[in-house]
């Protein structure tokens, strides 16, 4: 079945910073609106970001705007999340998923995630 593949979360302290991936092998990847999702522990999925096919257009949740950009490279099927300023409360599996902040859900298409774990 084919789906997105994340990579680069890990460890890392308070403040601390990290880049994530998101290899999407979908012929369509171009065209479509992307997001990056998170869910921490216990808690439900948090949309955090998306980002349009072209890459100019992004949002983002309060909860990490000015600290996280979504950028992409089409040539290279691949989506990025750039985080700064990292808090432990943004400890959580990452994963993207295809669509807009109101569509992803409804995509059904998404990868298994990378782990980032923000602690002293």
């Amino acid at each position: 079945q084919v789906q997105p593949v994340e990579s680069g979360g890990g460890l890392v302290e308070p403040g601390g910073s990290l880049r994530l991936s998101c290899v999407d092998p979908a012929f369509s990847f171009r065209a479509n609106y992307m997001s990056w999702v998170r869910q921490a522990p216990g808690k439900g999925p948090e949309w955090i970001a998306d980002i349009g096919p072209g890459g100019v257009t992004t949002r983002y949740a309060d909860s990490v705007k000015g600290r996280f950009t979504a950028s992409r490279d089409n040539a290279k099927s691949t989506l990025f999340l750039q985080m700064n300023s990292l808090k432990p409360e943004d400890t959580a599996l990452y994963y993207c998923a295809r669509g807009t902040k109101m569509q992803w859900r409804s995509s059904g298409y998404r990868g298994l995630g990378t782990q980032v774990t923000v602690s002293s």
